[in-house]
């Protein structure tokens, strides 16, 4: 995909972001290795084997591998927690709501949907005011938003509820329990997974780890009664807003921040790899990152996958000027360069064929540059006094007079027809 393309994909994410009033933040694309370490948790496998890191590495008495010095973002949720923590904004704002769009770094094998660099966009509520099921509600509505202004109508929205801290860990006590006799069935990857973090076994695509979870009961594992009200709030305000979606016991998120609302949107236009971001809340992380005990939920898209769903007849129109200038001779180019500097000072986006050529070459050269307006100026329109003006998409043209330098006449009328 073109860079032209790419930034009206960006323009129109802008606008839906701030159509839902989050403001952009940017963070380092260094970190300090523990940050992701101790928010995404020291067993997962980004932490485990992803990273890209520019640090020393040990391991520690179990085995697990001790990170410190610097790495490259992996995801940025992290990163954007501790600047709200370093800039004190609990103090400031009851909710700090933020969004973000650049590159993120993982190690991964390169393949379709999966890069060693990708680019996210995503969304962070962080507050006091932010302990909210319609919150949830809100950033889920909000991603749900983004791919449909982008003309993508094949994905399906998954949620479900690992419930609070608490429930969370009874949750991989039982998984562990009803996983445990099966062990020896399980991938050997699976079978680590089950290990340091069982919850992503239950994400596995491995073919025999897969028939052991979809024999699991999972709605048996039950979240406690104020959690289960937290989730059916966040389900009916999603239905208030008619947004589809799919509850799905069985989706959790591997990185140990996420509390209570987790959810995965994919595609099938995507094949293997049909995530095009997820999400959810993280009440404890902030905390647990050295701030205040306060509430937070949030989600990622990947763009490069968000372009890969795309619809192929989708027409994402790039920069083009309003105006473009042809001079026909060397004599009315200096004229012609002094009436691009005053339609550009007057905000109008044009360009000029640097090159004399013939007519024909140049109106072809305009032509491609899609702009809606063609300046002409040659010996006859100095001999008249006038400039020939083209409407490109009419087809229609006319002279404008200009008299001792004195081009108001033009100005007024191409800003009047921009």
């Amino acid at each position: 995909m073109d860079i032209a393309k790419w930034q009206a994909i960006e323009d129109i994410l802008r606008d839906v972001l701030h159509t839902y009033n989050y403001l952009e933040i940017r963070t380092p694309i260094f970190e300090d290795t523990e940050l992701f370490a101790r928010s995404m948790g020291q067993t997962s496998d980004v932490v485990q084997k992803q990273m890209l890191n520019l640090c020393s590495q040990r391991r520690d008495d179990d085995g697990h591998l001790k990170l410190s010095g610097q790495s490259l973002r992996p995801e940025n949720t992290a990163s954007v927690v501790r600047s709200y923590i370093q800039q004190n904004l609990e103090r400031t704002e009851g909710l700090s709501k933020f969004y973000y769009m650049g590159p993120m770094f993982r190690g991964e094998r390169p393949q379709k949907g999966r890069l060693r660099q990708f680019h996210q966009v995503g969304v962070e509520a962080i507050g006091s005011q932010a302990q909210s099921p319609y919150l949830d509600a809100e950033v889920i509505a909000l991603a749900v938003t983004i791919l449909e202004s982008l003309g993508i109508k094949d994905f399906t929205v998954k949620i479900n509820s690992l419930g609070s801290a608490e429930d969370k860990e009874n949750f991989s006590a039982w998984l562990r329990e009803q996983i445990k006799p099966h062990l020896s069935k399980l991938g050997a990857e699976d079978q680590n997974r089950f290990e340091r973090n069982v919850f992503r076994v239950l994400d596995s695509k491995n073919k025999d780890t897969r028939a052991v979870v979809d024999s699991l009961e999972i709605e048996s594992a039950a979240l406690s009664d104020e959690s289960q009200r937290y989730f059916q709030q966040v389900l009916a305000a999603l239905r208030s807003l008619n947004i589809h979606f799919e509850v799905d016991p069985k989706l959790v998120r591997g990185l140990d921040y996420y509390t209570h609302t987790v959810f995965e949107i994919t595609s099938t236009a995507l094949g293997s790899q049909d995530a095009l971001g997820a999400g959810g809340r993280y009440n404890n992380l902030v905390k647990q990152l050295g701030g205040p005990d306060v509430g937070a939920v949030g989600f990622a898209l990947g763009l490069e996958r968000i372009i890969l769903a795309l619809p192929e007849d989708l027409d994402v129109i790039g920069v083009t000027p309003d105006v473009y200038i042809i001079a026909l001779d060397e004599q009315s180019f200096p004229k012609a360069w002094q009436l691009l500097g005053l339609l550009r000072n007057e905000s109008i986006s044009c360009d000029i064929g640097y090159k004399i050529a013939p007519m024909k070459r140049q109106m072809r050269q305009a032509d491609k540059s899609k702009a809606e307006m063609v300046i002409i100026l040659g010996e006859d329109e100095l001999r008249k006094g006038v400039v020939t003006v083209k409407d490109m998409q009419e087809g229609t043209q006319e002279e404008v007079p200009v008299k001792d330098n004195d081009y108001s006449v033009l100005i007024d009328t191409i800003v009047e027809r921009c």
